[in-house]
């Protein structure tokens, strides 16, 4: 008999693909990652650990995400998130 433990207690970890734009590309030196996370998590989270992973502190308040090419507009929201998943970092844009 094989018994399974289905404990829930605690989200599973996840493999996301993180992309980096414009002063974010800058500042992390790459262009995209693959970053561990839990499967749910709050934006505000997410995006702090991303930004101290990859040294992005002088830009944090100006940031803005997407998950999976969607912009993620309250980072109080949960996310609830996929191996394979895309995140991207983006800075805010301007232009004349």
């Amino acid at each position: 008999m094989v018994f399974v433990n289905m404990n829930t207690s605690g989200p599973v970890s996840v493999d996301i693909h993180v992309l980096f734009f414009a002063k974010c590309r800058e500042l992390s030196q790459t262009t995209r990652s693959v970053f561990t996370v839990p499967s749910e998590i709050r934006a505000s989270d997410l995006l702090d650990k991303i930004v101290i992973q990859f040294g992005l502190t002088t830009i944090r308040h100006n940031l803005i995400i997407a998950h999976n090419e969607s912009f993620i507009e309250n980072l109080n929201d949960s996310i609830f998130l996929k191996d394979g998943d895309e995140l991207a970092v983006i800075p805010p844009l301007s232009g004349g």
